[in-house]
């Protein structure tokens, strides 16, 4: 329960920090990302729980990674990540779950994720920012990716990559469990005010 809460203060002091730095106010940054102000006031006072969907789409919006939210910049020049150290940023019912191991740091980085996905179940991903391409590596199993509409069998040693800005999925396919590494390749810079 300490870890949630220290992570929770974690995501708020992140949150807020990048939001000022962007110049942007609390009801921009609501209008952009679709998150509620109430939300955001909440989540800026470490109080709620956010969903993965929330924290990636104002990630986006503030043009910063995942793991900047939640975690900031590695202090060291080289990092290991263990996999079991890191908690799932979405899991699901059937006991699929995603984590992000790190983000790597430079002008252009690169989120990398651990993801298990059970047969038929199924995470559903918002479009990205324009310039997100996604990579997904299926180390064992078989998952079907599902990019604007349009199924994409890929199986284990088979690597598929996709422009993040359009609706996917990512679907546990066959009858044993899915493992995949998968990457989020973030454009340079601040993301695009529209």
């Amino acid at each position: 329960m300490t870890e949630t809460v220290a992570a929770l203060r974690t995501v708020a002091r992140n949150v807020k920090a990048a939001r000022l730095r962007a110049g942007l106010s609390l009801e921009e940054l609501s209008r952009r990302a679709q998150v509620s102000k109430g939300a955001l006031v909440g989540l800026e006072k470490a109080q709620g729980n956010p969903n993965l969907a929330t924290l990636v789409r104002l990630a986006d919006t503030l043009g910063i990674s995942v793991s900047d939210l939640m975690q900031g910049r590695p202090e060291g020049r080289v990092r290991v990540v263990t996999a079991d150290a890191v908690a799932p940023l979405w899991t699901g019912e059937q006991g699929s779950e995603a984590r992000l191991m790190l983000t790597t740091s430079g002008p252009a980085p690169v989120e990398v994720w651990r993801w298990r996905l059970e047969p038929g179940e199924e995470y559903p991903s918002h479009p990205h920012q324009a310039g997100v391409v996604e990579t997904v590596s299926v180390t064992s199993g078989r998952m079907t990716l599902v990019v604007d509409g349009t199924e994409h069998a890929v199986e284990t040693g088979q690597t598929a990559t996709f422009d993040g800005d359009a609706p996917h999925t990512y679907r546990g396919a066959g009858t044993e469990t899915c493992h995949l590494v998968m990457t989020v390749h973030l454009p340079p810079g601040p993301a695009a005010t529209t």
